[in-house]
Parts: C-alpha cells; structure tokens; sequence
C-alpha cells in the first residue's frame, strides 16, 4: 500500500478469537493482513463484537495457526481482555461510562509456541 506522498504504509493485521464454553482456551478463527484483516474487522464489526487494537498482542497471534487455542502464556492478558469486553458491556446496558482499556502488552521474552 502506498500513500498519496508516496511513502510505505505497513499493511493492517487482524486476528480474531473464538471461545466455547467447554473448550480449554479461545482458539484462533480468523487471521489476516491487508485486506484480509480489514474483512476480518469488517465482519466484527456487523456482527456487534468490539475490536481491540493491540498490535503486540495481533503480533503473537497471528503466530498461531487457524484453529489452534492459544497458548498457556497469553492466558493471563487475553482474561484480562475478556474481563475488559465484559465490564464494557455492562456498562452500555446501565449506561455507565465504559472502564479503561488493560495493559495487553505482553513481555518480549514471553514464549508462544505451543508444546
């Protein structure tokens, strides 16, 4: 991608998490540059699922092969996410004002391969 003054842009990531009740962790869905990640967004974006932008955290996950759970070191800040996207959502229904986002920075030492 190119902008108007002719300078590079890195393209946009995205990657999307499921979770059912009964599975050990949220898995990875959907993953994707450029395009692919706008859709991904996109389709987020239809269906009423909030986005969080952490390109930290897209960055370990889009390590993650599609279908595969997360692995056991970013259960801790994806929880905290997940806690996050529920106090938000209450509070739309009472009509608070929605809480801060947590810190999903994740420790550069931090290891993401799965066993």
């Amino acid at each position: 991608m190119q902008r108007d003054d002719g300078s590079r842009r890195p393209l946009q990531s995205a990657v999307a998490l499921a979770y059912r009740n009964g599975e050990g962790a949220p898995k990875v869905v959907a993953k994707g540059r450029g395009l692919v990640a706008e859709q991904i967004i996109a389709v987020a974006a239809e269906a009423g699922v909030f986005v969080h932008e952490s390109k930290e955290l897209v960055s370990l996950l889009m390590d993650i092969d599609l279908d595969r759970q997360i692995p056991p070191t970013l259960y801790r800040v994806i929880a905290e996410l997940l806690a996050w996207l529920y106090h938000i959502e209450s509070a739309q229904k009472s009509g608070l004002l929605p809480p801060p986002p947590p810190d999903t920075s994740v420790p550069i030492t931090t290891s993401h391969e799965e066993p």
